[in-house]
């Protein structure tokens, strides 16, 4: 059976979220975090800008009306979260191993599954719930100090 393409697209996203945590670290060395996490933001504007033109985003720009000052906002919002979540990720990536850094950042799974039941009405299975333990299980696990 084929994966179904969110499912491509959520494990890319894994693999470049990985190389995050890799090149982030590989690249903090005698760099500021904040520094960092700037020159970073700018790449990816650019390249964002580049992407979305190739993809004809701008076309759509009149459904922009259509989200509303509320949709607006919360997309806005959530890029503020995001550009947060960057700087505490490269400050820790500076003070702390890739290895361990990135899988306590993982518990922004956990998070955003607890958050989507509060907030957005979802209902995750019993097996879902237990999948959840388990990433909060690994995470602690795999940022346990080796021996």
């Amino acid at each position: 059976m084929p994966a179904e393409r969110w499912m491509v697209y959520a494990g890319l996203s894994a693999v470049c979220a990985a190389l995050v945590a890799i090149l982030g670290k590989a690249g903090l060395k005698n760099v500021d975090p904040t520094l960092a996490t700037v020159v970073r933001s700018m790449v990816m504007t650019v390249f964002l800008v580049i992407a979305g033109t190739a993809l004809g985003a701008w076309s759509k720009l009149p459904g922009l009306r259509e989200a509303g000052g509320k949709g607006l906002a919360l997309i806005a919002l959530g890029g503020v979260a995001g550009a947060v979540s960057w700087l505490f990720y490269f400050r820790a990536l500076q003070l702390a191993d890739a290895s361990k850094v990135a899988p306590i950042d993982k518990l922004s799974v956990p998070i955003a599954i607890v958050l989507a039941v509060i907030l957005l009405g979802e209902r995750p299975s019993l097996v879902n719930w237990m999948g959840i333990g388990l990433v909060v299980a690994g995470a602690y696990l795999a940022a346990l100090p080796a021996r």
